[in-house]
């Protein structure tokens, strides 16, 4: 197929690598030149700009990092900027796989339908490792025909294809699962300071609990104790991987869904204040398990 790829950032790029790999003709478009020519290396396209990108695309795929961003890219910013819906000659497949607010990526998809276009919303999960090995989880949302449509697309980039429902239906199921990694995460990095804090060696406190009842993701794939798992972020200075700054994004998406909901999410609510706080204190460009370092102060 030939694919247009907008945003090549920590996950965008082994994603868009993983197309060309699967034989894709790939045309890629990103505002950090590098981006684009690390991808030219492997065989992508590079377009002028992301309309250029999308000309002659059988399906657009986007990854950025926000709302604002997905609005501007569909929808445009203002007269002066219009976005990619209103150029489109053809009608091709849009799927955007960022982690966004339901109620934007609605406002897109009913954009899209009403100029006869089939949008998903493929939110992801499974962070950089997942993208670079083509083992990502993709919650998507819309109707059947485009799920079908797009699947064979995203099995390209990943192992596990769930249809959540409608448009907006990804971005919910996404924003509930992240939430959970974000309590997850700082409840493990809180047990295991207290582990060490009381004389234990994080590594053996770590084995104890992956094989007991505390046992979870973060301590099976994404350890944040620093060593303790070889090639984790923690192990790298927590450089790259997800960032402090998008789990608080996230962690204040779940909030918004709460407050709209009358649902209660206090475990949610205090894990969003610790990553905010976190984030506050300089550690938004690190990855998000680096909130170990909040239980670690004193030391």
């Amino acid at each position: 197929m030939n694919i247009a790829f907008i945003g090549l950032g920590n996950m965008g790029s082994p994603m868009a690598a993983n197309l060309l790999e699967a034989g894709h003709d790939v045309c890629v478009f990103d505002l950090v030149e590098d981006s684009m020519t690390a991808l030219e290396g492997q065989g992508a396209r590079r377009g002028e700009s992301a309309e250029a990108a999308c000309r002659d695309a059988d399906v657009i795929i986007s990854m950025l990092p926000a709302g604002a961003h997905v609005r501007g890219l569909y929808l445009g910013v203002d007269d002066a900027t219009p976005g990619l819906l209103d150029g489109l000659a053809h009608e091709p497949l849009l799927i955007d796989a960022s982690t966004i607010a339901p109620e934007d990526t609605q406002r897109v998809g009913e954009a899209a339908a009403a100029r006869g276009l089939s949008y998903l919303d493929a939110p992801v999960s499974g962070g950089i490792g997942g993208a670079k090995a083509g083992t990502l989880t993709f919650i998507v949302g819309g109707s059947e025909e485009g799920f079908a449509r797009g699947k064979p697309v995203l099995e390209a980039m990943g192992k596990n294809i769930f249809h959540a429902g409608e448009v907006g239906a990804g971005q919910v199921a996404k924003i509930c699962n992240n939430m959970l990694l974000g309590i997850l995460m700082s409840g493990t990095a809180e047990a295991l300071a207290l582990g060490v804090k009381n004389g234990l060696d994080p590594a053996v406190l770590s084995g104890i609990m992956r094989q007991s009842s505390g046992g979870n993701w973060a301590l099976d794939v994404y350890n944040p104790w620093p060593g303790v798992m070889e090639g984790s972020a923690a192990s790298r200075d927590y450089q790259g991987g997800f960032l402090t700054d998008l789990m608080a994004k996230d962690l204040g998406l779940a909030w918004e869904l709460a407050l709209k909901a009358r649902a209660s999410v206090p475990m949610g609510s205090q894990a969003r204040n610790l990553f905010a706080l976190h984030s506050a204190q300089g550690s938004g460009q690190l990855d998000f398990s680096s909130i170990q370092w909040l239980y670690r102060a004193g030391e």
